[in-house]
């Protein structure tokens, strides 16, 4: 049975991202990561075709993009994302951390599956007018 120890567990770069660093696992039908984001370190709102995904919210506050609704998200908060939905984050304060999880495993990196949108601006737009 594997049980990963907090204080072994090596932070990987993210597969999109690699200047970002998250601790991130692939299972036979899963995969889950624990990431930590700083300001301006959230990726652009995207959408998945292949993974729905949970997020557990460990720390800070979140606006939230979820199809054409955004609403806050704080420490404690379980956010579902399924499939081909449209979301985005915005950090409301300095840091955010969060449990999260997705499926299927794929490679086991947690952003494999980002695909960019065609209206990223007007997107992006809504999520920082949500205070």
């Amino acid at each position: 049975m594997p049980i990963y120890k907090a204080n072994e567990m090596k932070e990987t770069p993210d597969v999109k991202r690699p200047h970002i660093s998250m601790i991130q696992y692939g299972g036979e039908l899963i995969k889950a990561g624990l990431v930590t984001y700083y300001e301006g370190d959230a990726p652009p709102p995207h959408y998945h075709p292949n993974d729905e995904q949970w997020i557990y919210l460990l720390e800070g506050s979140l606006a939230v993009l979820m199809g054409e609704a955004v609403e806050t998200a704080s420490a404690g908060d379980l956010i579902y994302i399924p499939r081909n939905t449209v979301h985005g984050i915005r950090l409301l304060n300095d840091k955010c951390r969060f449990f999260t999880c997705k499926s299927p495993a794929g490679s086991g990196g947690l952003s494999e599956d980002y695909q960019p949108i065609a209206n990223l601006d007007e997107i992006t737009r809504k999520l920082n007018e949500h205070n």
